[in-house]
């Protein structure tokens, strides 16, 4: 076992290589829990040892190609499509919210990217966009461009991140374009362990909203 950061009796200079060898096997156990797609930064690891032991083990972990840097400090665990025979790119939803983890921030997307996260809308945008409690900032991603708009959200108080991605995308949609092809394409993306709690979380949405909702988290799983 090795001694706490708080006891303060070694560095981790001090200690050598075991002792990042240990950040390391924890930082990859998370990212291995987390799943493929996941985007993650240096204080997703808070606890896993020193910010210089958790940097240098994330550089280790890129040069040996188990997980890729999409921009300055975050990185992703890339998933790989058997149809494609490729390596996928980031998951834009996975980066942005890692950006807001890392700095703090809440976001929410706006109605357009929602519906695009959620694949209910086919075409690829050139942008994303999220209002955040946070400074206005924009980010490159590849040939995407992530754009953060500081604004106050009025619905920031769900505790699931899919309650306000559901919720912004059926109301950009409007009550009379949401059928049952949609319903289906929501509940595809909703993974299923998270439904009701979704459902619970959106109690007090409009009600049209809620409705949908509830269809999208009672009804099976087929589709």
């Amino acid at each position: 076992m090795f001694l706490s950061e708080k006891q303060g009796i070694f560095s981790d200079k001090e200690i050598g290589i075991p002792m990042a060898q240990g950040v390391q096997e924890k930082v990859l156990a998370k990212i291995r829990r987390q799943g493929r797609s996941w985007a993650f930064s240096h204080v997703d690891f808070a606890g896993a040892g020193s910010r210089d032991a958790i940097d240098k083990a994330m550089e280790r972990l890129q040069r040996e190609e188990t997980i890729r840097r999409v921009i300055r400090g975050i990185y992703d665990f890339p998933a790989f499509s058997k149809m494609l025979d490729r390596t996928l790119g980031p998951d834009i939803y996975q980066v942005s919210q890692a950006l807001a983890r890392k700095f703090g921030w809440r976001i929410q997307p706006d109605g357009a990217s929602a519906l695009n996260l959620m694949r209910v809308s086919t075409q690829v945008p050139a942008q994303y966009v999220f209002q955040s409690d946070g400074p206005t900032r924009t980010y490159e991603i590849g040939t995407t461009e992530v754009r953060f708009i500081h604004k106050a959200i009025k619905e920031m108080n769900f505790e699931c991140d899919e309650t306000a991605v559901i919720t912004h995308g059926l109301k950009s949609l409007g009550s009379e374009h949401v059928d049952d092809r949609t319903i289906q394409k929501i509940r595809r993306w909703l993974p299923e362990d998270r439904r009701k709690k979704v459902l619970h979380d959106s109690r007090r949405v409009t009600g049209w909203v809620h409705e949908a909702i509830r269809r999208i988290s009672e009804e099976g799983t087929g589709g």
